[in-house]
């Protein structure tokens, strides 16, 4: 079992900056590959990002491409999520996820991927 919890939401005006952390517990963090997802009120879960166990490689949906950042401290067992020119569109909870096993490309944006999930952090972006 993989515990996360992710913590830095909150509100931020259009155009401002958040940054989120996950940190993880249980089991040995740098064997898992994490990522993020997002859910807006009444719309599906998203795929935000992705990173690898390593650190090494690294996916983005889209629309945040160039804006947003993810990254790892394995040494801390905790994921990052930096977010920049923020949009009121992104307003959502931000969820991290955790998974073991080798991911395709494909795979990386399905939420069925991903075994362990955190309980999610509210981002609101006002105009």
């Amino acid at each position: 079992q993989v515990q996360l919890v992710e913590s830095g939401g909150g509100l931020v005006q259009a155009g401002g900056s958040l940054r989120l952390s996950c940190a993880a517990s249980g089991r040995t963090f740098s064997d898992y590959a994490m990522a993020w997802f997002r859910q807006a009120p009444g719309k599906e879960r998203e795929f935000v990002t992705y990173i690898s166990q390593s650190g090494i490689i690294t996916y983005y949906t889209d629309s945040v491409k160039g804006r947003f950042t993810i990254s790892r401290d394995n040494a801390k067992n905790t994921v990052y999520l930096q977010m920049n020119s923020l949009k009121t569109e992104e307003t959502a909870v931000y969820y991290c996820a955790a998974d073991r096993f080798p991911i395709t490309t494909a795979q990386v944006r399905m939420i069925r991927t991903y075994d362990y999930w955190g309980q999610g952090t509210q981002v609101t972006v006002s105009s």
